[in-house]
C-alpha cells in the first residue's frame, strides 16, 4: 500500500528499474488518497526478500498474500467459471473435467475466490 504522500512518485517503475525484475500487475486500485497494487513476482527466497525490503525503504507497506487456495470438491461443480478470470493460468480442467489448481502459478489474488457462484474456493 502507498501513503498519500508517495502517490505521484514512481516507486513502482524505479523499483523494477533497480532490481532488474519483472513484475506482473494482477490489480491496481489507485487514487488521490492511496494505492494498492497486487504484484506477482518471479522471485522465490532471498531474492524475493530484497525486493520487499526495496518497496519498504521507499516507504511502501507490503503484504505477502497467501498462496494457498482450497477447493471444496464437494461443492465444485466444474462449471469452470474461476478459470478465465485467473490472471496466471493457475486453474484448469483435468482429463475428467474436474478443477486442477497449479499451486506453483497461483499468486493468491483472491480472482477465483470471487468469480466462483458456489463459493466453492477460498483462501486458506
Amino acid at each position: 500500500m502507498y501513503k498519500p504522500e508517495h502517490i505521484k512518485r514512481p516507486i513502482l517503475a524505479e523499483t523494477v528499474l533497480k532490481k532488474k525484475v519483472l513484475l506482473n500487475i494482477l490489480e491496481a486500485k489507485v487514487n488521490s488518497q492511496k494505492g494498492e497494487l497486487i504484484v506477482s513476482a518471479p522471485l522465490e527466497g532471498e531474492a524475493l526478500e530484497d525486493l520487499i525490503r526495496s518497496f519498504e525503504a521507499e516507504g511502501v507497506a507490503v503484504e505477502k498474500l497467501p498462496r494457498i487456495v482450497e477447493i471444496d470438491q464437494e461443492k465444485c461443480t466444474s462449471c469452470g467459471a474461476c478459470i478465465s478470470p485467473c490472471p496466471v493460468s493457475a486453474l484448469s480442467f483435468s482429463s475428467d473435467w474436474s478443477l486442477l489448481l497449479d499451486e506453483k502459478r497461483c499468486v493468491g489474488c483472491r480472482v477465483c475466490v470471487d468469480a466462483c457462484p458456489f463459493r466453492a474456493i477460498k483462501m486458506a
